[in-house]
């Protein structure tokens, strides 16, 4: 007989043990009471209590302040800590393996005025995207990227809830390995469908229509004047292995998602590499039909598609929107044939 079981929203919420403090506080706050209260130990014979008490007082306010105080739910010491780390790693990254190259001449008012800071390696964590949009992970396997469409769940009636439930849980009881649900929030340019309502206005056969035309393409513009629009997508990413892990690896890499890095492990072969991607796709089809009853549709993405989402990952600033049509990095562009001589004559 099943049973159903509430989980409650914040799993991933630190335990706390003492006075609604984790185990992390409680040890940094002790550690300074500790050595506070050495230091008055050892000044105690020289130094009166009320000058000590001004030093001891706004350190200890301080180190509180730093672990207990949050902003966007991480604590103040964990904050300063990235912003250190943040300050001593290189501000330019190249590729790993690869030499800096010279900062062009008309980046040089942003680049780095010093002189002398070295450029450290940026080691991606895919290495490149394969056939039928398999991303290729290296040492932590291979990957495969689906989009997914929305369900309206609020407007379905409970028993229609109860079974997008159901289906959607009988899909979560199938994984085995490493499973990432994805949702983006990219910004929407609308200046396309702006431009092509204005160009085809003129054509409806209706003047009422073209005034609606137009106006719509008006609304459009304005509202992307007056607030940032954006747009969601949901993807799906599943995960295979392809090295050979010992069996108390396996079952960590299976429970937690997390790559071993066990010094037993063995190079993957093309074999196991194949193979790996077999299985891939037969996770991605499995997908596809468990998630299927609940509304779900799953479409994965071929190589154009998976290379345009992992850039826009990588580069979510860049001022050129990532499109599936761009040509990839290491494919050579050519000119049609004919171009050349248009290009003189219009130049002419």
């Amino acid at each position: 007989m099943s049973q159903s079981v509430r989980i409650p929203a914040d799993v991933d919420r630190e335990d706390t043990i003492l006075a609604g403090f984790t185990a992390r506080q409680v040890a940094v706050m002790a550690v300074t009471g500790l050595l506070l209260y050495g230091g008055w130990v050892a000044t105690r014979t020289f130094l009166p209590v009320i000058a000590y008490l001004i030093v001891a007082v706004p350190i200890g306010v301080a180190v509180t302040a730093l672990v207990v105080v949050r902003r966007d739910g991480v604590t103040l010491d964990r904050l300063l800590l990235a912003a250190i780390r943040l300050r001593l790693q290189p501000k330019r990254r190249v590729a790993a393996g690869q030499a800096p190259r010279a900062v062009p001449e008309w980046l040089e008012g942003f680049a780095d005025q010093s002189g002398d800071a070295v450029p450290g390696g940026l080691d991606l964590p895919a290495t490149g995207v394969g056939e039928a949009g398999v991303v290729d992970l290296g040492a932590d396997g291979v990957a495969l990227i689906a989009a997914c469409s929305t369900v309206n769940f609020s407007l379905r009636t409970p028993a229609e809830q109860d079974a997008l439930v159901a289906a959607f849980g009988r899909y979560l009881h199938s994984l085995s390995a490493p499973v990432q649900v994805l949702v983006r929030a990219q910004r929407l340019d609308l200046s396309d469908q702006i431009a092509e309502l204005r160009e085809r206005a003129p054509g409806l056969p209706h003047p009422a229509l073209e005034a609606a035309a137009l106006d719509h393409a008006d609304y459009l513009d304005q509202l992307g004047e007056q607030a940032e629009l954006l747009r969601r997508q949901i993807l799906l990413v599943v995960r295979e292995p392809v090295r050979t892990l010992p069996s108390d690896s396996l079952t960590r890499q299976r429970r937690f998602g997390l790559p071993s890095r066990s010094a037993e492990d063995t190079e993957p072969s093309a074999g196991a590499r194949r193979a790996a991607t077999s299985r891939l796709l037969r996770r991605m089809h499995e997908a596809t039909d468990l998630l299927s009853p609940a509304g779900i549709e799953v479409t994965p993405l071929d190589v154009a598609q998976a290379t345009a989402v992992l850039s826009a990952a990588t580069n979510p600033d860049s001022p050129i929107p990532h499109s599936p049509e761009m040509a990839g990095a290491h494919e050579v562009i050519t000119t049609a044939a004919g171009s050349e001589s248009d290009l003189e004559e219009d130049t002419l």
